[in-house]
């Protein structure tokens, strides 16, 4: 298969790509403010209400959704790296520095992940997409 065949899937891969992302990050708001899949330490709790652990929970599931979704795709992958990166240096970088001893790969993938959708777009199935097409009346 050559290079240019393979590269005229790349909007489908990172449509499932972004789908696949919000999903995932959508639970872990799920975990923080519904308690749902084990909740937060995983023994169903929940974020106290309007704490910042409660914001990020909002953030991850609205914004997963959102994300999931591909609506509002560009603001949503902003706000949701933005969150990641603040994650990072907030709780994992005070322990140490290499994102695997500090346990902070995850918010560090999600970061550049969430800001690639950002500069690249949500890919052909998204609703962004198919409100972009949507012919005018």
């Amino acid at each position: 298969m050559s290079q240019g065949r393979i590269a005229s899937y790349e909007p489908y891969a990172r449509s499932l790509l972004r789908i696949v992302a919000g999903l995932a990050f959508a639970q872990h708001g799920a975990q923080k403010i519904l308690g749902l899949l084990g909740g937060m330490g995983g023994k169903g709790a929940k974020a106290v209400a309007f704490s910042q652990m409660w914001f990020a929970g909002v953030v991850e599931l609205v914004g997963g959704v959102l994300i999931l979704l591909g609506l509002f795709t560009l603001p949503a992958a902003f706000i949701a790296s933005g969150e990641m990166a603040v994650a990072y240096f907030q709780v994992h970088w005070p322990q140490n520095f290499w994102p695997i001893v500090n346990r902070g790969e995850l918010a560090v993938v999600y970061c550049f992940l969430f800001l690639y959708f950002f500069t690249a777009g949500p890919g052909p199935w998204s609703l962004d997409q198919l409100i972009r097409k949507k012919p005018s009346s």
